[in-house]
């Protein structure tokens, strides 16, 4: 910053400074009186817009530490310890400055995300040239070329050969990330090695990176109530030290010693360090893909008991896959799955997509189909290999074939895709919503980190609810529930306050009514994630446990940098009651009692030895098996 920029910036430090050199040299030149009227006289003008300020601040409910200061600077004044004075005004006036320097350092990585914000893109123009454009400008299905280094501008699809990317702006992942042909790219992320072509799918402001940007905006703007608890702590330190500095006075019977005790009585750091400890928080939160949206949310979440975990999209991935194939016999379990999606292809149900994905991973020829039609709710009729066949429940394919399906049991969490043609029943496919492999390293994590009660709320069936509760470890499992129900589930769970992790629309009222909403894997702006308290732009249900895990030491080093101060400044007060600490030495020591608090609030950027133990622990198993009494997802028999 160019002088001229930090005079503009901070007037009244500038004030202060010149005020001391001018005073300075009037004292050398023998100008005493001079001096003193001059350094006196500013000191006691600050005092009194300070003073001011802080019946404004009164007359709105607010106390703060206004008075200490006030009083030190009228009190060394009328003492005649008129540097002194303008030590403590230095002291007032450039904790400004300080807490500017320190919010820049505690807020580094949401600076970086938003410097690097992208502000264009080069779109084709269809005959094979690309014209920069803003990126406001950019619609879906827009071809955008990202030339090496080059930001992501928006969330699309990757064409053509496929290319290597950074992510970590937006995942926190360290190494570069390959995608191929269809696969899909986050704007944010950082095209490496070659230009890649990618074409959107959704406009800029709605993609990933707008959302993390104006989600961290929003937070950035918010206060945190320890902020506020800082501000209560005025009180009884205001009275406890207004004490101490009258009894030095009645004990040395001299005015001295009350404004002595008092300089060293003005902790900027309950006003400086403990924003600048929850600024820093969340930006190591925004640096692990997490926004936490105020240091209110950060205070709550670090004391959260119970955390309740829909199941569908957050403790299970959320889409179905292929789990078992039980052909019958004289067919093969190949041959099934392609009969299978022969007919699927032309449905869009979500099962039906599974089945085809499925057929086409294990590079198996699908056959033609003619003659489809679909029954809602029921499956597909179609003629395929020159014979009439049915795929879907065991009704419907009993109803086209005539043929009926064995009545054997359905295990838990899975659903029976049947298979059959007129000329005998082929086999049945059954799939499952695949259980997230890291989800028991984040429950034992959660117990970890103090979190009593681990429930799921889920309208689920009991039997699939517990079946997935089996393999994890919840301690409170409540299925069936609408909307509604989770609600008042959340409401009655033991252990506050309760933490609400949820992914989906059908998810917004019950992560609103919780004491702290958790949106995972949130996508653009979703009914989830403007509801909720703590969004976690990521798909990964380990983030649970470490923004809990930031969240705790954020807090720990907000209060420590709190009472730092307070100690401190008792100490220095202790010494300053015997006449031994000099009015000027005191000031001068305070302001190194402002920078040690600060430094110490600064530590919150840096991951504490709990989230490196998670993370260590979460990278040692990122692919923890289920219990052997589970089913072997994804392997076909």
């Amino acid at each position: 910053m160019k002088p001229v920029d930090w005079v503009r910036r901070y007037p009244v430090v500038a004030a202060t400074i010149m005020v001391g050199l001018v005073g300075l040299g009037l004292l050398l030149a023998g100008l005493t009186v001079a001096s003193t009227w001059l350094v006196g006289g500013y000191a006691l003008g600050v005092a009194g817009w300070q003073a001011w300020s802080m019946v404004r601040d009164l007359l709105n409910g607010n106390f703060g530490l206004d008075l200490l200061a006030v009083t030190a600077i009228t009190a060394t004044v009328l003492v005649g310890d008129h540097w002194a004075a303008l030590i403590v005004v230095l002291m007032l006036t450039g904790g400004e400055a300080l807490e500017d320097y320190a919010n820049a350092r505690a807020h580094r990585e949401v600076s970086a995300l938003l410097e690097r914000a992208p502000r264009f893109a080069h779109r084709s123009t269809g005959d094979g040239k690309f014209v920069e454009v803003a990126i406001s400008e950019v619609v879906v299905g827009d071809l955008v070329m990202v030339r090496p280094g080059e930001v992501v501008p928006v969330d699309g699809l990757l064409e053509g050969e496929p290319a290597s990317f950074d992510e970590s702006s937006i995942t926190g992942e360290p190494l570069p990330v390959e995608h191929g042909l269809g696969d899909q790219v986050l704007s944010g992320s950082v095209s490496q090695q070659r230009a890649a072509l990618v074409r959107a799918t959704v406009p800029a402001k709605d993609s990933q990176y707008q959302q993390i940007i104006d989600l961290v905006q929003a937070a950035a703007a918010s206060k945190s109530p320890i902020v506020r608890l800082a501000d209560r702590y005025a009180v009884p330190f205001t009275l406890v030290s207004l004490v101490i500095a009258g009894v030095a006075w009645w004990l040395s019977g001299d005015p001295v010693r009350f404004a002595q005790v008092l300089v060293v009585a003005t902790p900027c750091p309950l006003l400086i360090a403990a924003p600048v400890a929850f600024l820093a928080g969340m930006s190591r939160a925004a640096a692990n893909g997490v926004i936490v949206k105020s240091g209110g949310v950060m205070e709550t979440l670090a004391r959260v008991r119970t955390v309740a975990l829909d199941k569908t999209g957050t403790i299970t991935h959320g889409h179905p896959v292929v789990d078992i194939i039980e052909p019958s016999a004289g067919t093969s379990a190949d041959e099934l799955l392609r009969i299978a999606a022969a007919a699927e292809t032309y449905s869009a149900h979500v099962l039906a997509k599974t089945i085809v994905h499925t057929a086409r991973e294990r590079h198996l020829h699908i056959p033609r189909a003619t003659g489809v039609e679909e029954t809602t709710a029921a499956g597909m009729t179609a003629r395929i290999l020159e014979r009439a066949t049915a795929v879907g429940n065991a009704a419907h394919v009993e109803n086209v074939t005539g043929h009926k399906p064995p009545d054997l049991p359905v295990p838990p969490g899975h659903i029976a895709i049947h298979v059959g043609t007129t000329q005998g029943y082929l086999g049945r496919i059954l799939l499952t919503d695949e259980v997230r492999n890291n989800a028991p390293a984040t429950l034992r994590a959660l117990h970890s980190l103090g979190v009593r009660t681990i429930a799921m709320l889920t309208g689920d069936a009991a039997v699939t609810a517990g079946h997935v509760a089996a393999q994890i470890g919840i301690d409170d499992v409540r299925s069936g529930l609408l909307p509604a129900d989770k609600v008042a589930a959340v409401a009655s769970l033991p252990g506050r306050p309760v933490a609400m992790v949820g992914d989906g629309v059908n998810d917004a009222p019950v992560l609103a009514a919780a004491d702290v909403g958790i949106a995972m894997g949130a996508k653009g702006a979703t009914a989830a994630s403007e509801s909720a308290d703590v969004v976690i732009m990521l798909d990964d249900l380990s983030r649970v446990a470490t923004s809990i895990a930031i969240a705790q030491r954020t807090v720990r080093i907000a209060l420590q940098a709190i009472w730092l101060g307070i100690i401190i400044s008792l100490v220095l007060m202790s010494i300053a009651v015997w006449g031994v600490l000099p009015a000027i030495l005191g000031a001068t020591l305070q302001e190194f009692v402002d920078l040690a608090a600060i430094l110490m609030a600064l530590r919150a950027v840096r991951p504490g030895r709990a989230e490196r133990d998670l993370a260590n622990q979460l990278r040692a198993n990122p692919d923890t098996p289920v219990p052997a009494e589970a089913p072997v997802l994804l392997h076909a028999t």
